[in-house]
């Protein structure tokens, strides 16, 4: 069934090409600067459990050519699924494997990484990019090198999987398949890409 878009918060980008802009620019920053935080400053509501800031990226990045997948989190709140037709155009799927982009509010219960579309050799970048909402990022943690990353960088973000830095390790082993990761909490944004290969302890 089709929703009323008076049900729906009509509140998206003020002036929709300039800040749209601004956001995919912070969106390129953080997956070209692995593991360093860029903020983003937006004045959108926040939807359900969707944060302004995950919101943001949405709206930058999904239009009505890409599919959305939601997780159960996300799903819950009917408003979030509302507000990204309304906003994008964007067709939201029912299968990680088919998603262009994945809304994770809830990382303790998402699918592995794996699940989510890989892309393929010719074409690496028909992946997913991954946006989690997480309640916290941390300049140390785990140790990652990579195009972009001087030297190395230490970050983690919190919660996630239990075995998160495994499934790490094994979207970068898919390289250049695999998929994209951008963190948000509060206003702040970090990115991981494919590229960014974790460092195992005691590993040069």
């Amino acid at each position: 069934m089709l929703t009323s878009s008076s049900t729906v918060d009509q509140s998206g980008f003020a002036d929709g090409t300039r800040e749209a802009q601004q956001v995919f620019r912070c969106c390129l920053q953080a997956l070209s600067r692995p593991a360093i935080p860029v903020t983003i400053a937006t004045a959108l509501p926040r939807i359900g459990g969707m944060a302004p800031a995950s919101a943001a990226v949405l709206l930058a990045l999904a239009d009505f050519e890409t599919a959305v997948w939601l997780d159960a989190a996300a799903r819950a709140t009917p408003d979030i699924s509302a507000y990204l037709r309304f906003h994008t155009g964007a067709r939201i799927c029912a299968s990680p494997a088919d998603a262009d982009f994945a809304l994770v509010l809830d990382p303790t219960e998402m699918p592995p990484l794996g699940s989510f579309k890989q892309g393929t050799p010719d074409y690496p970048d028909r992946s997913t990019s991954v946006l989690m909402q997480v309640a916290r990022l941390y300049a140390l943690g785990q140790s990652f090198k990579g195009p972009g990353i001087d030297g190395k960088a230490t970050f983690w973000a919190a919660p996630l999987p239990r075995d998160f830095p495994e499934q790490l390790a094994r979207n970068r082993r898919c390289f250049p398949c695999g998929v994209d990761l951008l963190f948000v909490a509060g206003n702040e944004m970090a990115g991981l890409p494919r590229s960014a290969a974790i460092q195992v302890t005691g590993s040069n």
